[in-house]
């Protein structure tokens, strides 16, 4: 097994380590994609957690969130600019809610 990405919590699904190229995963502490360069969770990486989380919405939820918080805080840590929690939220949590796209701002 590879180990996380830095910092990574133990126990974390493979969506934030580094399982070998191609894989849509975390880089952090940017938290950009690993192998598109979008802001991650990139589309891929979405489709990858809803099939991987397909029984257990409310348990990726809750994984999300604490991703969510790590990623704020690296973004804090590095002062890479504002932190606008509603922007985090959108993109970590809000597309897990339902299988409809969150509402654009």
């Amino acid at each position: 097994m590879t180990p996380p990405v830095d910092g990574a919590r133990r126990g974390r699904s493979a969506a934030v380590r580094a399982d070998g190229p191609g894989r849509h995963v975390a880089a952090r502490p940017a938290w950009r994609c690993r192998a598109c360069a979008a802001p991650w969770p990139c589309q891929p990486a979405k489709l990858s957690l809803r099939r991987e989380y397909a029984r257990d919405r409310p348990a990726l939820s809750v994984y999300l969130c604490l991703l969510m918080h790590d990623a704020i805080t690296d973004a804090l840590r590095v002062a890479t600019g504002p932190v606008d929690p509603a922007a985090y939220f959108t993109r970590f949590i809000a597309w897990t809610r339902h299988d409809r796209p969150p509402p654009t701002r």
